[in-house]
């Protein structure tokens, strides 16, 4: 392996415009990104390109400007808020001499810290594998020899092919694993539908306040901060609405702008709960003046994961740092379709769980219209077969 400096947590955060519109947004994303990884951020190098460039992605110029910072705050990380290719990241890291990671390595990091349970566990490390698999060929330049030594001469394989070969059989390991417990989960799904209990899964956008409004609506304890990625593992619990009965309640992981794709497909077991639900809370940080282009991302990776078509009650969370009053909209055909909150100060937690209940009772009339439907088609089948009850 060629001398990589040690990780610190002294960061230099790049972000080139190449045609951005939301630059200060992006800036401020990336600060919240590297502070919930735990490092301080020293100085920001900004510019703007065409292209990135294909050695450096900054560019000769721009890669002096950053070893000038390097070398001023005596930093011992460097955070590009763009995705890097392996060449690139190597060539960075001789440039500069310093640990050099890229958006998706920051956010499996921040992962990495976040999982708690054996599933979301095994999942960040799904994750990691398939972006280690990337930078083997060009970061690891000792795996290109071949093993030699007493006792290590092999029929000419390469360390780089072992290393591609164990890799490989942990993704292998890892993937039986996840599936064993989708398959799991798909069985107490099924228990959960024979009982007709509402589904109700908590999304949107990493840091809008779900985790909050969860332990609002269930009394949970779960973990809520003020950080990006704050809940990474899936969490269930049961409300009871009175009328209604009970509900199940999920919360699941954020999610943000230009999530990798990587991560999306190691979180399928997690996220697929989110497919499944009767109907999804998209929690929005009301107080966010990007909120819409928030929203927009959320139903990008709802796309992605299956979930596009399952139905939605937008909750605008964050009215205390708005001011303004909680309120229930309707849509054209009298359903509530959103609901103003403050998870935080309980404002407006009535009119959800009125809303919640309302969407209850609708599911269990539409459940006894079926039956009775399912019990109308078996009579007349009867009807027709005089020798049915023979």
């Amino acid at each position: 392996m060629f001398d990589r400096p040690e990780s610190g947590e002294r960061a230099i955060i790049v972000q080139l415009d190449l045609g951005y519109d939301d630059i200060p947004d992006r800036l401020e994303e990336i600060r919240l990104l590297a502070a919930s990884a735990g490092a301080t951020v020293c100085a920001e190098v900004s510019g703007k390109r065409r292209s990135p460039d294909a050695a450096t992605f900054a560019g000769k110029g721009k890669v002096e400007e950053v070893a000038a910072e390097i070398g001023a705050y005596d930093a011992d990380l460097v955070i590009f808020n763009h995705e890097l290719s392996p060449a690139q990241e190597r060539n960075l890291e001789r440039r500069l001499q310093c640990r050099v990671i890229d958006r998706t390595s920051l956010i499996l990091d921040i992962f990495a810290l976040r999982a708690q349970s054996a599933e979301g566990k095994l999942q960040v490390e799904l994750a990691q594998l398939d972006h280690l698999a990337t930078r083997l060929v060009r970061g690891w330049t000792h795996l290109e020899r071949q093993k030699g030594g007493i006792g290590l001469r092999g029929p000419g394989e390469t360390q780089l092919e072992t290393d591609r070969r164990l890799l490989g059989k942990r993704v292998k390991l890892l993937r039986e694993r996840l599936s064993r417990l989708e398959r799991q989960r798909g069985v107490q799904r099924k228990a959960r539908v024979r009982g007709e209990s509402l589904s109700v899964s908590l999304v949107g956008y990493t840091n809008a306040g779900k985790s909050t409004l969860f332990n609002a609506l269930t009394h949970a304890g779960a973990y809520a901060a003020d950080q990006l990625f704050a809940t990474l593992d899936t969490t269930s619990r049961k409300v009871w609405l009175g009328e209604a009965g009970n509900i199940v309640v999920s919360d699941t992981v954020g999610f943000i702008r230009d999530l990798p794709h990587a991560l999306v497909a190691a979180f399928h077991a997690t996220l697929e709960a989110t497919a499944h639900a009767d109907v999804l809370l998209h929690v929005v940080d009301s107080a966010s003046p990007v909120r819409e282009e928030q929203m927009r991302e959320v139903d990008k990776v709802l796309k992605e994961i299956g979930a596009s078509d399952v139905p939605q009650l937008i909750v605008l969370n964050k009215l205390d740092l708005t001011g303004l009053p909680p309120s229930v909209e309707r849509d054209e055909y009298g359903r509530i379709d959103r609901v103003r909150v403050s998870a935080k100060c309980g404002d407006g937690l009535p009119l959800l769980r009125e809303a919640l209940t309302e969407i209850a009772l609708e599911k269990a009339r539409s459940n006894r219209v079926a039956s009775h439907s399912d019990a109308e088609a078996l009579g007349d089948e009867s009807d027709d077969n005089p020798g049915f009850f023979l």
